[in-house]
């Protein structure tokens, strides 16, 4: 029986649907596995290296300079003794003041000394007195002996008493010199101007002094403030590199500049001069004593207080130089990253010193063409891309 084409008939909303349905699935095979290359939005998300900023290395003329903590000391630093002792009477200063050469600082009872200087007076004018007498006997001596009236030994024995009663004069014309010296002692003065701490002892105690007294009372300590000095020490290799620069038969250093600051200062406002460098290297520490002398007008320096000292230790030189922020280490090497098409190259590199302004001189592994990463170090891989942009060092 023939079959009617009725019964195969699909209703037209069904066929529809099913074109669709084959639409849908031939687009995302396409999608999936046709050519990647005629996608606009792969091109756009195709990675690229991290950015890191890049800039040549600073050319400049540079010298090189330590800075080494010293201490400022007093040129003259006195312990104020009496020479002779006695009930102290009188202290004619304030403690911390600042006195003059020459000024009263102690008064002791002189009424002591006073009588010992009446007594060796008078002990002078009788052995005056003796020596004139012996000098009467001498003449008369003399003249009998030229008549043969006395012995020889008369004569001699005259004459040896006129030379003890002259010795037995200037003995006592010393004592008299002892004795007033004594006296001027009981006023204790100023040895050099400067500033005086505070008094040790006060009026009314009782002061040990005098040439058999081991250890006589301290009265006070006065030390002098202007100048000043500021002493420090050096190491060998430093010494070593100023004796380089130090011309034929001159001492290393004596006489160069020292600019000198206080812990709290910033830059080099006080100018210093080295007056003495020592004449060897302590073995136990390998350093030598340097010392520097420098005005102190205002008293603000004061001994025993800490500062820092600026030396040059080389001539002028061309240098490169790099922020030393852009120096990293591998185990024993100093290295710094450099970026040549696009990949980071790593250089070690032999450093020098880091100047004032924080940049880091190298001495030998760069040349003024390399391309050192100078911001983005972290993201700089041995070997790794980057996008370099280039920049400056300031």
């Amino acid at each position: 029986m023939p079959i009617s084409p009725k019964a195969f008939s699909i209703p037209k909303p069904a066929l529809f649907l099913a074109i669709l349905v084959v639409l849908g699935v031939g687009a995302g095979l396409f999608s999936v596995y046709g050519p990647r290359s005629a996608s606009p939005t792969a091109t756009a998300t195709t990675p690229t290296g991290p950015v890191v900023t890049v800039a040549a290395p600073l050319a400049r003329t540079i010298i090189d300079w330590a800075e080494i903590t010293g201490q400022f000391r007093a040129i003259d630093s006195v312990e104020i003794r009496a020479r002779v002792g006695g009930y102290l009477t009188e202290v004619r200063f304030t403690d911390g003041q600042m006195v003059s050469k020459g000024d009263v600082l102690f008064v002791i009872d002189s009424r002591p000394y006073e009588i010992a200087v009446a007594q060796a007076r008078a002990k002078l004018d009788q052995a005056a007195g003796t020596k004139e007498f012996a000098g009467r006997q001498l003449v008369r001596a003399g003249e009998l002996r030229r008549k043969d009236f006395v012995p020889e030994s008369t004569l001699d024995q005259r004459t040896e008493e006129s030379r003890g009663a002259s010795a037995t004069v200037e003995a006592a014309r010393a004592a008299l010199r002892d004795a007033e010296l004594n006296l001027q002692f009981t006023r204790v003065l100023a040895p050099v101007s400067g500033r005086i701490g505070a008094r040790l002892v006060t009026p009314g105690n009782l002061i040990t002094s005098g040439p058999t007294v081991s250890a006589p009372t301290l009265l006070a300590t006065l030390v002098s403030l202007d100048p000043i000095y500021f002493s420090f020490e050096l190491s060998e290799a430093d010494f070593l590199a100023q004796a380089r620069r130090a011309k034929d038969g001159q001492t290393p250093m004596v006489g160069a500049a020292a600019p000198i600051r206080l812990m709290d200062e910033t830059g080099w406002p006080r100018e210093g001069k080295i007056d003495f460098v020592d004449n060897q290297i302590d073995r136990r520490t390998g350093t030598i004593r340097v010392r520097a002398v420098l005005d102190n007008p205002g008293q603000r320096l004061v001994p025993g207080a800490f500062g820092r000292v600026r030396l040059a230790m080389s001539d002028p030189y061309d240098a490169l130089l790099v922020p030393d922020a852009a120096v990293t280490t591998d185990q024993s090497r100093h290295l710094v990253m450099a970026v040549k098409d696009g990949t980071v190259v790593p250089k070690p590199v032999k450093l020098g010193p880091v100047q004032p302004d924080g940049l880091r001189v190298v001495r030998e592994g760069l040349s003024p063409d390399d391309q050192i990463v100078v911001n983005g170090l972290m993201r700089a891989r041995p070997g790794a891309k980057v996008t370099a942009q280039p920049g400056t060092i300031p």
